[in-house]
């Protein structure tokens, strides 16, 4: 694992060993939740590229972005902007966020909401479920091949969306191989942060037809846009460009709607 991302698992599976709460009944509770959005489902539900829209206070690598937001505010904003799905950050150490404000932002708008967070165990999974997510990020680099298994697994389980996130052809493979069927390609670098963007589109003919697939990172307009959906990918994940932006609503509808093209998989592409 890179440096923060090895500091940040570390201190997330340090609260998961002081977690005294019992499991079945946190598995019990989720299992009585109202029902979920459809998270996957709603990234390919119309035509064109898909925007996952991210309310995000703050980032270990830029800081501050928008520290004093309004979560249902901005929930409204993207909406507006058409944004098909929102993520909301719920770290609170690194990025400022908290299951309130994916509360306040499910609530305020019909969209389905991922929890953007570290998930290192069940226990987490359940607490996605009962802030009210429709989805969970699982992300390959911070979990071994048994556990990103067994927590896909408790997702199902949940009815819980899983957006499975991998950096380069390994950690796909990974998660193809544990059956994932929403994978997430982040183009920043976890070492040095930098953002290739060209990852993402090296990666798109490994990703196979039936998984929905999402580039992460790194993009700033409807340039990159338009090159990710040309290259199969059904939804952009983007965070400090449209949080940032003077007006949220028109940033968001600049990035969604673009064409997207027919991805055929390589040879190499492998499913369980």
């Amino acid at each position: 694992m890179a440096p923060y991302l090895d500091e940040i698992v570390a201190a997330h599976r340090a609260a998961a060993e002081r977690d005294g709460r019992p499991l079945g009944a946190l598995l019990e509770q989720a299992r009585r939740c109202p029902s979920t959005r459809g998270f996957a489902a709603a990234l390919s539900a119309g035509p064109g590229l898909a925007v996952i829209a991210e309310v995000k206070r703050r980032s270990p690598s830029k800081g501050d972005l928008a520290p004093d937001l309004d979560a249902a505010a901005v929930a409204a904003e993207y909406l507006a902007g058409g944004a098909r799905c929102l993520s909301v950050l719920t770290d609170a150490a690194y990025f400022g966020g908290s299951a309130t404000d994916l509360s306040a932002a499910r609530a305020a708008v019909p969209l389905p909401v991922l929890r953007k967070d570290f998930t290192v165990g069940a226990a987490d999974v359940c607490d996605a479920r009962l802030m009210g997510a429709d989805a969970v990020l699982l992300i390959v680099a911070a979990l071994g091949p048994d556990e990103l298994g067994d927590l896909l697994a408790t997702a199902d389980e949940l009815h819980l969306d899983a957006l499975v996130e991998v950096h380069d052809e390994a950690e796909l493979e990974l998660a193809l191989g544990v059956g994932a069927r929403l994978v997430g390609v982040n183009q920043r670098d976890l070492t040095t942060f930098a953002v290739d963007r060209d990852r993402a589109i090296s990666l798109a003919a490994r990703i196979p037809h039936d998984v929905v697939a999402v580039a992460e990172s790194g993009i700033g307009g409807p340039v990159d846009a338009a090159r990710l959906a040309e290259a199969g990918y059904q939804a952009v994940l983007v965070g400090e460009s449209v949080v940032t932006a003077a007006d949220r609503a028109a940033a968001v509808a600049a990035l969604g709607g673009h064409a997207v093209a027919a991805r055929v998989p390589d040879a190499g592409a492998t499913r369980r």
